[in-house]
């Protein structure tokens, strides 16, 4: 086949169907193959975005909660406080990661305290037995916060391919339909040109779709790594609570017993929870 760039000869050997190119074009010519990548490339798009925007809208209510959770745990008197607060829900909501925690670990003394050991999974001390509970509760929410994060990495991996496969597809059926309406008269760049500048839609439609799933999944990733350290240093501190009754470092029973009155009443590492800010969920 020659390409003819003449205008005269373009002029003579139009395009079949002489339309115009584009989009539109595209679609109306595309076989099954083609669209059927395309509807795949939509559906994978709305699964995608479905996905972001979910994400972002539970990460902006967790904070919130959890914001809210770890200012009035930390200014609560005592354990007993918090536990009457998440029974009445003032201190938070049962989606707040950090209320979890804290009810699974004052659940878990309370059931020792009770029962004592009466199976295997109670087996060891009630601060052994908090710290397993704990453990289990740090690996449900890490579970929980990876929800939906393999399926965007799922799309940012394959659509690009699925759209370069569709413009392969594009081509070849662009070139046969060419090949043989050229066969008794010489082609032209034009015809060429168009039919393949319209498969290569495929491929830029495939990187739409693939780099905001990237994009959110590297974002996600980020965020769930900075949540999972800050409950996990949440989670040491409360085991300690639990166990010990006080906060790490506080004074011990005799050192208060050292202390003058007058002193403790001022003193907030004195009289049980210390004051402080708390990890707040990023």
């Amino acid at each position: 086949m020659s390409f003819d760039t003449d205008p005269a000869a373009i002029a003579a050997n139009p395009l079949p169907g002489d339309t115009a190119l584009g989009f539109s074009h595209f679609i109306a010519q595309a076989d099954a193959v083609g669209q059927g990548l395309l509807v795949l490339l939509l559906l994978m798009s709305v699964m995608s975005w479905t996905v972001i925007v979910l994400k972002a809208l539970s990460g902006w209510r967790q904070r919130r909660e959890s914001q809210r959770f770890v200012a009035c745990f930390w200014n609560a008197g005592s354990l007993s406080h918090i536990e009457t607060a998440l029974a009445n829900g003032t201190a938070g909501t049962a989606r707040d990661p950090y209320a979890q925690l804290t009810l699974q670990a004052l659940q878990a003394q309370s059931h020792h305290a009770r029962h004592g050991v009466t199976r295997l999974a109670e087996a060891g001390t009630a601060a052994e037995f908090v710290t397993r509970t704990l453990k289990k509760g740090l690996d449900a929410q890490a579970m929980r916060l990876e929800s939906g994060l393999s399926l965007l990495a799922t799309i940012g991996a394959t659509a690009p391919f699925i759209g370069l496969f569709g413009t392969v597809s594009g081509v070849y059926h662009a070139l046969l339909a060419i090949g043989a309406s050229t066969a008794d008269a010489p082609g032209s760049l034009a015809q060429i040109a168009g039919p393949v500048g319209e498969a290569l839609i495929m491929t830029g439609l495939g990187l739409a779709v693939a780099i905001p799933a990237v994009m959110a999944y590297n974002l996600y990733t980020r965020r769930n790594r900075v949540i999972a350290s800050q409950l996990d240093a949440f989670a040491g501190e409360l085991c300690t609570f639990v166990a010990m009754g006080q906060p790490l470092g506080a004074p011990t029973t005799a050192a208060q017993a050292a202390t003058p009155a007058g002193d403790r009443d001022s003193d907030p590492e004195a009289t049980g929870l210390a004051r402080h800010s708390g990890p707040v969920a990023a």
